[in-house]
């Protein structure tokens, strides 16, 4: 089912928490809420749900006007971060329990669903368990599996991995897309992580401080952020940002390093800029030979599983490098951090969009 918001602002105790959100999500279509803490991606989700009622605005499911509508009076499914199921029923009963409320199926069609569903989320064999026997993430595919076998118009999932340890957000993030796709539900999944949005694919709705700041396909905005702020909460680690002066072919940052512009460059007027580049896009001491060479020096080096991520100054900035693979840096080691001018993002100053590296997905339209 269709749901659009139009215009929606919602104020808890005079403080302002979304503003003006438009909105318009296709039935059956996957999106993903993506922003820091405190984006407004929980407000967002409970307005969506029924569970709160916007200030201003209106929710529309299909062309029916729900503003004003309870959550029991809408067809919703809802998944949170702690893992919420009924203590004392077992696996199977919980996730029995949306086909007993109100829908008058048989018991033999009420079993085919539920082990239907708890095979499809590899619990098939805890139906006869209770909760309290189970991992934290049986727990979450359980809830996960009472949400979807309800067959909701809106399921709704606010950061629902995010209590779960590092190898089961790794496991049901791989499989969360082929759970939400060919599905007659629209899905709308809050998360603070981009590697979850590009993970989960269908659209994003980027979020900052209750704005929605843009909307289209996953792919589209991470290549195509159209501002600063948009390229910042869709980059994690940091995305590094240097301030550049464009001269004729020539780029300076404020240090003196000049590198030439590249292609997609070209059309830029002379002046002030905002560079980008991704930290998975700067290498530590592996030239290329395009690559613009900063001498920086180590601050940090955190190891994050099968990867590094090194902290360095050059000057009054700090850069981030991602690096696959585990590596020793040393605090105050002498590094040159390298990128290339192909994969850097410039912005005006203001902030907005001017020049983004040439990728298969901006060839596509933004929903």
């Amino acid at each position: 089912m269709r749901l659009t918001l139009e215009r929606v602002n919602l104020n808890v105790g005079g403080e302002p928490y979304l503003y003006d959100v438009d909105l318009d999500l296709a039935s059956g279509s996957l999106n993903v809420l993506l922003g820091p803490t405190q984006a407004g991606k929980t407000s967002l989700l409970r307005i969506m749900a029924g569970l709160d009622r916007p200030s201003s605005g209106k929710v529309r499911v299909g062309e029916r006007d729900v503003t004003g509508v309870s959550v029991r009076g809408r067809n919703v499914s809802m998944v949170y971060q702690q893992f919420v199921n009924y203590p004392s029923l077992t696996v199977f009963d919980n996730i029995a329990s949306p086909l007993r409320q109100g829908k008058r199926l048989s018991r033999e069609e009420i079993d085919r669903k539920v082990r239907a569903t708890a095979e499809m989320l590899r619990i098939e064999k805890l139906l006869d368990r209770l909760p309290a026997e189970l991992s934290g993430g049986q727990q979450q595919r359980t809830a996960i599996a009472r949400a979807l076998v309800k067959e909701a118009d809106l399921l709704l999932l606010d950061e629902p991995l995010v209590n779960l340890d590092y190898k089961l957000r790794e496991e049901l993030r791989a499989e969360m897309h082929n759970l939400f796709t060919n599905r007659d539900t629209t899905v709308v999944y809050a998360t603070t992580e981009p590697q979850e949005a590009l993970i989960l694919g269908g659209a994003t709705v980027a979020l900052d401080a209750g704005r929605v700041i843009q909307f289209g396909p996953a792919l589209e905005v991470y290549h195509g952020p159209r501002s600063v702020r948009v390229a910042e909460v869709f980059s994690d680690p940091p995305i590094n940002i240097l301030p550049v002066h464009v001269d004729g072919d020539s780029c300076r940052i404020t240090d003196g390093t000049k590198f030439t512009r590249a292609e997609h460059m070209r059309g830029l007027p002379n002046g002030d800029y905002q560079a980008a580049v991704r930290a998975d896009h700067v290498s530590i001491n592996r030239k290329g030979s395009n690559a613009v060479a900063l001498m920086a020096t180590v601050a940090l080096a955190e190891i994050s599983g099968s990867e590094t991520f090194v902290h360095a100054t050059h000057g009054a900035l700090t850069l981030i490098a991602r690096l696959e693979g585990v590596h020793d840096y040393r605090l105050d080691q002498q590094v040159v951090l390298n990128f290339d001018p192909a994969r850097v993002f410039v912005f005006d100053r203001s902030g907005l969009l001017v020049a983004a590296p040439r990728h298969p997905a901006l060839n596509r339209r933004v929903a």
